[in-house]
């Protein structure tokens, strides 16, 4: 009688393809490293880069998908959203379509809330979370600069600053160059090895 393989529970959350969140306070830079990221990755079929739908008007930095609070709501009571969370009176999400790419084992890349770490972790196979931050005095002038009126009260936007390396994989410190800064980015995107980088551990 030959002994049998220990039964073991199947991974039920969605992959192989890798979810790759950007997170990082309020004035970060989070968008415009983004933004070089995505146009230097034109015509790379294996990575996608998610649009999210947000109740607040596009900007020039943000390329969202508008929509009302009603809409929203209806969204979510359909189940229309693979994450969704809210901060400082608007609410964000990320279409199901993301869902597609990643059984299709494509690279998903994502603009989001810390709010939703620990649900993607439970929900994805490949999570990995980058954190952009800077320090203080940088994020105020940055958020006074935009000059978006969305912005609310700049006090309570830096207050929400979360300490360097929580819940990360990799930290990008964005103080100098951008574009040094946005090849940190893709070269994790890209799952290259990098020449420099934080890992958080």
């Amino acid at each position: 009688m030959t002994d049998l393989a220990p039964i073991t529970a199947q991974d039920s959350r969605i992959g192989p393809g890798r979810l790759v969140l950007v997170v990082g306070p309020s004035g970060a830079g989070k968008d415009t490293l983004l933004g070089i990221a995505k146009a230097a990755c034109l015509g790379e079929r294996s990575i996608a880069f998610a649009r999210r739908v947000v109740t607040r008007e596009p900007s020039p930095a943000e390329d969202n998908l508008q929509s009302t609070p009603e809409a929203f709501r209806k969204m979510v009571a359909a189940g229309e959203f693979a994450l969704h969370w809210e901060a400082h009176g608007h609410c964000y999400g990320l279409l199901r379509s993301i869902d597609n790419d990643l059984r299709a084992g494509r690279t998903v890349v994502a603009n989001v809330s810390r709010m939703v770490i620990a649900q993607a972790r439970q929900s994805y196979q490949n999570a990995i979370v980058v954190l952009v931050t800077a320090p203080a005095e940088i994020l105020a002038s940055r958020i006074a600069a935009r000059a978006r009126g969305s912005d609310g009260v700049i006090a309570d936007r830096i207050g929400r600053i979360v300490p360097a390396g929580s819940d990360a994989d990799f930290t990008i410190i964005n103080v100098a160059s951008r574009d040094d800064h946005a090849r940190e980015l893709l070269r994790i995107v890209r799952d290259e090895a990098p020449t420099e980088r934080e890992v958080a551990q």
